[in-house]
This record gives structure tokens, C-alpha cells and sequence, in this order.
């Protein structure tokens, strides 16, 4: 199928003026709140759907795809796109470019992303809108896909690809160590996008690990509240990060957990350990095994962490 904005005299305007021209023709001002800035830089574009590795086979999951600065272009590679869109104004956009070029192979939604389940996909291209990144992130490793290539801010990008000890080491990078694996592909300035954003952007390669239903279990769970308790204290002690952040496991007295880690500790020289050590020193691994350590005081008190 041909894409006819890309052909004849438009291939000599920049993709700046394509993107100013099309929201001007349509009346359209951004909402820097819904995270709407546009990649105009066409190199950028090109390179990061080399990254995508496309295929006749691939059916790919766009979120937030705006005005289809990539999907247009993904749409002469691939199978399938799912292209899903909140912004009812940028959607029917999108929805009348697809037609005026006569795509037939992109299933335009115009949803909350957070709210859907998403059709199947193979693999996700997309310039995510920032404000939803972490939770689009780990709704999308609930599903069975090939990878991901995702653009992000550059300060979350660095936290997820981040090691023990490191400055950005944090929960996020700890949550995804077991889920998937992070590759930093490329970084993206503010003149890259329009409008002009006051972060950099960073362009990750996420691929999903697979995981037995037990370990998925630990890690959901007791993994979860104990990493979302150390990582709100990531520069104290173990023991202490845990008693502070004791909501997180849900007790309420102080005193209390205290008492009963000490009392765990007492004949267990791993835990008692785990306890002196600084949570930034804590690899993901070591954190799962303190989990598992206390899986007992957290059973009785067990919610589900998001």
C-alpha cells in the first residue's frame, strides 16, 4: 500500500513542517499534560524503526500514536498495527490520514490505554506518553510479546537500566531486573520533538523474560510491598527502611516490627545480614531472597502492591 504524503512533493518538506501543518490545518494545540510531543526529527524516525527489525509477520502495538509519525511509516512494513489513542481529537486526525491514504491495516482505538486489554502483538513500537510510563510499562509485561523498542524520558530511562550501588538504582530498576531485559539503544534531545519538551528523551529496547507462575507469584507479591518499602528509604539499612516504610507490609506499630525482625534475625545469619546491609547495596536477587525470608509476616498481612 502506498502512504501518499510521503510520496511526491512532500518528501521534500521536513518532517517539522508535516507535523506544524497538519495540527494547523486541524486546529489542533497540544496538551503538554497528556505527554503530546511529536518526533519531527525524520533520521530519529528511520532509526528507530530499524530497531523495530519489521517484518511482513509483525503485528505492532502503537500507544499513543498522535498524528502517525511512525505508524504511517511502520504500516507499508508490517502485517498489522493496533494503534491505540486517547486524545478524541488527535484520533480522528490519525483516523482520517489512515483513509485519505488508503491504509487498511491499522486498527485505530480510541481508549485509555491503562483501561483496555490490548488485542494480540508480537511487538510494540512507541513514543510513550510520559506521564503513564511506569504503569504502561508493567501492564505490557503482563503479555507474551517478542520486544519492545520504546521511547521514554532520559531520567526514567536511566532508572530502569541502572545497577546495585548505582545513583539511579532504584525500585523500578529492581522490579524490572526478573521481567525483562533493558537495552539502551539511543538518547533524543528536546529539539527532536515538537513542542520542545524540557527533558531528554532516551530510546530503550525492553524484552520480556519468561518466568514460572511460582516465581511470578513471589514477585508480584511479597516482591513487590518489600521492594516498594526499601526503595522509599534506598539510602538506610535494611531493617530500618523496612520499619520505616512499615505500611508498606502492612503493620502499623513501630515498636512492633522491629521486634519481630529482630527476632527473625536472631538465629538466621543471611537475614541478620540482609538487615545491616544499605538498600542500594541490595541486588534484585538478594532483595527476592529477603522476600522469601519474609514471606511469613507478610503473608498474614498480604495485599497485592501496584
Amino acid at each position: 500500500m502506498k502512504i501518499n504524503h510521503l510520496n511526491s512533493n512532500d518528501e521534500f518538506i521536513s518532517l517539522y513542517k508535516e507535523t506544524k501543518n497538519v495540527l494547523k490545518e486541524n486546529g489542533i494545540l497540544l496538551n503538554k499534560k497528556l505527554g503530546q510531543h511529536y518526533l519531527i526529527d525524520d533520521f530519529k524516525r528511520k532509526k528507530i524503526l530499524e530497531y523495530g527489525n519489521l517484518n511482513k509477520k509483525d503485528t505492532i502495538l502503537e500507544i499513543g500514536p498522535g498524528i502517525g509519525t511512525l505508524s504511517l511509516h511502520m504500516s507499508e512494513k508490517v502485517k498489522k498495527i493496533i494503534a491505540i489513542e486517547k486524545d478524541l481529537k488527535i484520533y480522528k486526525i490519525l483516523q482520517k490520514r489512515i483513509e485519505n491514504n488508503n491504509i487498511d491495516n491499522i486498527e485505530l482505538i480510541n481508549q485509555d490505554t491503562l483501561k483496555i486489554d490490548f488485542p494480540k502483538f508480537n511487538k510494540v513500537i512507541s513514543n510513550l506518553p510520559y506521564q503513564i510510563s511506569s504503569p504502561v510499562t508493567f501492564k505490557l509485561l503482563d503479555y507474551d510479546f517478542d520486544f519492545a523498542i520504546l521511547m521514554y524520558q532520559k531520567e526514567f530511562a536511566n532508572r530502569m537500566v541502572a545497577k546495585v550501588n548505582e545513583k539511579n538504582y532504584s525500585r523500578l530498576s529492581a522490579m524490572l531486573y526478573f521481567k525483562c531485559e533493558i537495552l539502551h539503544l539511543n538518547d533524543l534531545s528536546p529539539e527532536n520533538f515538537y513542542p520542545k519538551p524540557k527533558i531528554k528523551s532516551s530510546v530503550i529496547k525492553m524484552s520480556p523474560k519468561k518466568i514460572d507462575n511460582k516465581k511470578k507469584d513471589i514477585l508480584d507479591n511479597q516482591y513487590t510491598m518489600v521492594s516498594k518499602a526499601l526503595f522509599q528509604h534506598k539510602k538506610k539499612t535494611v531493617k530500618n527502611a523496612l520499619v520505616d516504610s512499615r505500611h508498606e507490609l502492612n503493620h502499623s506499630d513501630k515498636k512492633e516490627l522491629n521486634q519481630i525482625l529482630t527476632k527473625l534475625s536472631k538465629n538466621n545469619k543471611a537475614l541478620d545480614n540482609y538487615f545491616k546491609k544499605k538498600v542500594i547495596k541490595m541486588s534484585p536477587e538478594e532483595i527476592l531472597d529477603l522476600s522469601i525470608h519474609l514471606k511469613d509476616i507478610i503473608k498474614k498481612n498480604k495485599k497485592k502492591v501496584k
